[in-house]
């Protein structure tokens, strides 16, 4: 079987998406298939990651129209040009991030999460515009949909009236150097490189209102004011995505604004130090698809405080304390047990990496490949 991939988020975004489905790709090289894959990719202008190398039966095919052109003759203009006479043919068609294009191969669609009919307000308005319109145009052209998550399936269902059957989850997976860091030399070098305090709550993602980094603020003012935590400091790592600006404004307006910092995006490399020089990773984002940062975390041997909503209670399991978003002082207590308490600490620390010990890019890809495996002449 021929199957063509769209990879442009892989090779033109650093988090998210382009994680998601690098680390997809990934797995499926490592399960070595007996497919013929095409690596399909809009523009090279401005490409974040390229592999240089590929197995045999994987080709990077890059064709002479970038993504924006593409979004607009295909979602904005819903013009029925066919993806085919720009990549050629193949079996099946895999879009992994929210939208296909017009085809005449079936195809099959990823869809991350619904945050933009479930949490609308902590959308870009252009882009939940946007969403509203390629997204259930997507669904319809889709053969068989994939969900991050048995919420996310669910919300389809819910809010789409996508039909059960017509959707299969394949949940994410992290990467095998997200382990635990113990070299003192690394960790310093890490340290030094974005200027990290001795001892830190930490904070992932990227800055905009759906991860709520004020209420992490908030809840960090809580803590920060008591006597036995007055060294303790909050670092907040992450690109800015959009709508950051009263992120910062906290900050600036919090009583322990010299306390607080921002790392910036931080590469791959150096995120399993990061997570391991951290006291507490604290996640209160008010909606997930799937929340592949607190299996990171948990990865790395750092115990977590998780938001209970959407995606995060099937991810974090047992393994975290999990605390209501919209509540800085339920944040903040939950963080203060973790930070106080050396039992409850090694246990969320143990749970954590089983819990993490779950999620591989191998078994997302193995179960992906059922799916290819499954429309296979249907």
């Amino acid at each position: 079987m021929h199957i063509m991939i769209d990879y442009t988020p892989a090779v033109h975004q650093r988090a998210g998406i382009g994680r998601y489905t690098r680390g997809l790709v990934n797995g499926l090289m490592q399960l070595d298939p007996p497919h013929r894959f095409t690596l399909f990719v809009l523009g090279r202008s401005g490409a974040y990651y390229i592999p240089d190398h590929l197995p045999a039966n994987f080709a990077l095919r890059f064709v002479p129209l970038s993504d924006r052109w593409a979004t607009v003759l295909w979602h904005r203009m819903n013009l029925p040009l066919p993806v085919e006479l720009l990549a050629g043919r193949a079996d099946l068609f895999h879009g992994p991030s929210f939208t296909l294009p017009p085809a005449w191969m079936p195809c099959v669609l990823t869809v991350h999460d619904l945050s933009f009919l479930r949490y609308p307000h902590g959308a870009h308005p252009p882009l939940l515009r946007w969403l509203g319109k390629a997204v259930p145009r997507s669904i319809k052209r889709a053969r068989h949909i994939l969900a991050d998550s048995t919420n996310t399936r669910q919300d389809l269902i819910e809010l789409l009236h996508v039909p059960p059957e017509r959707i299969t989850v394949v949940g994410a997976g992290i990467e095998a150097h997200f382990r635990r860091v113990e070299d003192r030399a690394h960790l310093e070098a890490v340290r030094q490189r974005y200027q990290l305090p001795e001892r830190f709550i930490l904070g992932v993602s990227t800055l905009e209102p759906r991860k709520n980094f004020t209420g992490l603020i908030a809840a960090f003012n809580i803590v920060a004011a008591r006597p036995a935590h007055a060294t303790l400091h909050l670092v907040i790592a992450g690109g800015k995505g959009w709508n950051y600006e009263p992120i910062f404004a906290a900050a600036q307006a919090s009583p322990f604004r010299e306390r607080i910092h921002f790392a910036g995006f931080v590469e791959d490399a150096d995120l399993p130090a990061l997570y391991s020089l951290a006291q507490v990773f604290v996640f209160p984002s008010h909606y997930e698809g799937f929340g592949i940062p607190v299996l990171e975390a948990m990865a790395c041997g750092t115990p977590v405080v998780c938001a209970n909503n959407s995606s995060l209670p099937e991810v974090a399991g047992d393994a975290a304390l999990m605390v209501d978003s919209a509540n800085p002082g339920e944040i903040a207590e939950a963080t203060v047990r973790v930070l106080e308490d050396a039992v409850l600490r090694q246990q969320l620390v143990r749970r954590g990496y089983a819990q993490a010990a779950h999620f591989t890019w191998q078994a997302a890809a193995r179960r992906l490949l059922e799916v290819y495996e499954m429309l296979r002449g249907s």
